[in-house]
């Protein structure tokens, strides 16, 4: 990918709307060149900027007074219209409120189903960057928890929990910063045969209870569980029986 293409497709990367493959191709060329990077970088900071103005305007100390006047007004103008309507007025106003009510159920349904979704394709994007750029597959690259653990100390705000499993045939083999869900997570590598597992950890949230326990995206297969105040996605294309098993380890 060449410079022109790339800068036509930096929005796209920035605002993470590009395909898999795409958005490797886009961040392959941004650690080659200097000035595409500095353009990401630029349209970064203004999109901070403008996120971090202060935009609002205070409203006048007596609209609120103005408001109210205009209110009791009309109020008074319509008092013997309401009379005749107040029954009718007062059904209409609880099915509205019934609308209203059963749209937000809706509506925030289908927005934790969209966040879901969203960090699926987060977490199998991060495993299969992590696989395709040797140089996002580590930042530590050690099979001692005792290596990989302090590691991550002032680069997070809490403490990942690190496990070497080579007696149980899952080593560890380095840990790296990801970024998931507007957050730096601790990312853990470990080795089955050939297969590669990252175990994404950060803070659980009460929202986090709410995703679900497994799922499958272009043949990886992801299984979430939260314990001691933490979130864990184990991400792989191993098959299932032995991913569990993984997981199943690591909560022991």
């Amino acid at each position: 990918m060449n410079c022109r293409e790339t800068q036509a497709l930096i929005h796209g990367y920035a605002d993470g709307e590009l395909d898999l493959v795409t958005s490797l191709e886009v961040e392959r060329h941004l650690q080659e060149c200097p000035e595409c990077a500095q353009a990401l970088a630029s349209l970064q900071a203004v999109r901070a900027a403008v996120k971090n103005c202060g935009l609002y305007a205070q409203a006048p100390p007596d609209l609120a007074k103005r408001v109210r006047s205009a209110m009791r007004a009309a109020s008074r103008g319509d008092r013997t219209r309401s009379v005749r309507i107040g029954p009718w007025l007062a059904v209409a106003a609880s099915l509205a409120l019934l609308a209203a009510a059963v749209w937000g159920l809706a509506r925030g349904l289908l927005t934790a189903r969209s966040d879901d979704a969203v960090l699926a394709r987060e977490l199998v994007a991060s495993h299969v960057r992590s696989q395709m750029l040797p140089s996002h597959r580590f930042d530590v690259a050690s099979s001692d928890p005792h290596t990989v653990k302090p590691w991550f100390e002032g680069k997070l705000d809490f403490a990942p929990p690190v496990k070497d499993l080579a007696d149980q045939g899952f080593p560890l083999i380095g840990g790296r910063l990801d970024y998931l869900q507007n957050r730096p997570v601790a990312a853990l590598v470990y080795q089955r045969r050939k297969h590669s597992i990252n175990l994404f950890i950060w803070p659980s949230t009460p929202d986090d209870g709410a995703a679900p326990a497994k799922v499958t995206r272009q043949g990886f297969h992801m299984i979430r569980w939260t314990s001691a105040g933490m979130t864990f996605w184990a991400v792989s294309d191993l098959n299932e029986r032995e991913l569990r098993e993984f997981t199943r380890l690591v909560q022991n």
